[in-house]
């Protein structure tokens, strides 16, 4: 049973979105019709992001008007749901940067949980970042890396995960996109639903949409999570 919070939402069910290639292009912003159906669906269920870039950058890209990003979702899940909000609350957050160090260049950023590697720089354009992936589909740059990471650090318990466009995540065993499911559990929601594009196993949607606690979605696009979600839940 869902708290007085919620009461007020028809479903009872809760729906987490990853946020590149789901809700915006990666790095860019969400369009007005995803921000028109996140509102449409919000009055029917509980919506939240699970993106794993820091809150600054989530809110370039999902905040299109003068309504805080906080505010548009019920839940706001950035680096994985290390720094958490619901209802615009913080909640208490976890941190690996303070033994990981500074963020150093554009190739290696360290987050609150995580290491974000770039071969490319992260401060590749648009047309870099996509001429980068179309490259890494085909040669398989970043699976390369993360291979030859696994073999050297085999006993340090951390996760590789391939995100975004032109980089991959570090972070240790658990901190993935599924540590956000624990921070909803006292809401004991009726269904957890996750969209994500990455949900290939080695991509960083992988373990919150195979999750038990989920029905997971995979999408190819933003214009595919809005289609999915007028088609399947905002039916009139």
């Amino acid at each position: 049973m869902v708290s007085a919070a919620f009461a007020d939402r028809p479903l009872k069910k809760l729906f987490l979105f990853d946020v590149d290639g789901t809700l915006s292009p990666a790095r860019q912003s969400a369009s007005p019709e995803m921000v028109e159906t996140l509102r449409a669906l919000k009055k029917k269920a509980v919506i939240g992001f699970v993106g794993g870039s820091d809150l600054v950058k989530i809110t370039e890209q999902l905040q299109t008007g003068p309504e805080n990003v906080l505010d548009q979702f019920d839940y706001g899940f950035a680096e994985n749901g290390l720094t958490a909000y619901k209802l615009g609350k913080k909640l208490p957050s976890q941190s690996f940067i303070n033994f990981v160090g500074e963020e150093r260049g554009t190739f290696v950023e360290f987050r609150r949980g995580m290491i974000n590697v770039s071969p490319m720089g992260r401060n590749a354009t648009i047309q870099e970042r996509n001429e980068f992936e179309a490259l890494d589909l085909k040669n398989g740059y970043r699976a390369a890396m993360i291979q030859v990471l696994k073999e050297k650090f085999p006993d340090y318990g951390l996760t590789f995960s391939i995100g975004g466009k032109i980089s991959f995540d570090i972070f240790p065993n658990g901190w993935d996109k599924t540590f956000a499911l624990g921070l909803v559990e006292d809401e004991q929601f009726e269904e957890i639903h996750f969209f994500g594009d990455k949900t290939y196993k080695g991509g960083n949607d992988y373990e919150i949409f195979s999750d038990s606690r989920t029905i997971g979605h995979s999408v190819k696009s933003p214009a595919d999570t809005i289609r999915i979600l007028k088609e399947e839940f905002l039916q009139t």
